[in-house]
């Protein structure tokens, strides 16, 4: 009996396997599901996925994903506008935006310094946020950055370079556990992590 192969198939699974998280069977599950709906549905699932490619952008202040220039919470008259947040990615700011305990700014590094992957902080929006303190002048800088290696060693390098800056530097309590992303980490435990920030320390 001969195996199942059909080009158009594998071609779908091979590209859905791509997705994070994703292996073949569920690759498969989901490329099964899809040939089973109707195809306005999948082509408009297909078109929407392409327009999220081309048209989102990220907010020429925070580095935020968006629609627009600048994002949301930048654009955002209610915002808290003395304090910046400093993440390491659009994903953090989802995470802590959950706990609905915090009203200021952010600034999306882009990554963590690691210098074995070929990441130097040129590679990172650090330079940009260095230039946000020294127009906008916030009070308070957060560094909620996870509690790794790589986290720990751009928090520092950061601290270095905002040494001369008069606003106040805070970390989040280690209420997250060693190693823990922000995005993984419950509502409850980053909110109080959060609340309880206390003063960054080289």
């Amino acid at each position: 009996m001969e195996n199942l192969s059909l080009k158009l198939l594998d071609q779908a699974v091979d590209e859905l396997n791509r997705l994070p998280g994703i292996g073949r069977k569920t690759a498969l599950r989901l490329a099964l599901f899809l040939l089973s709906q109707p195809e306005e549905t999948v082509e408009k699932f297909g078109t929407t996925l392409i327009d999220f490619r081309k048209n989102i952008r990220y907010c020429d202040c925070c580095h935020n994903i968006s629609d627009t220039p600048l994002c949301p919470i930048c654009a955002s008259p209610k915002r808290e506008r003395s304090m910046i947040c400093v993440v390491s990615d659009v994903r953090d700011v989802m995470a802590i935006e959950n706990t609905g305990m915090y009203n200021g700014l952010y600034h999306v590094l882009g990554g963590l310094i690691n210098p074995m992957s070929g990441i130097s902080p040129s590679r990172l929006h650090i330079a940009n946020l260095i230039s946000r303190t020294e127009t906008e002048r916030p009070l308070e800088i957060i560094l909620a950055l996870p509690a790794t290696p790589e986290g720990d060693t751009t928090a520092f390098y950061i601290s270095r370079q905002l040494k001369e800056c008069p606003a106040k530097l805070t970390t989040i309590a280690k209420g997250i556990a060693i190693g823990d992303d922000l995005e993984y980490t419950d509502e409850l435990t980053l909110g109080r992590s959060l609340s309880n920030r206390v003063e960054f320390h080289l």
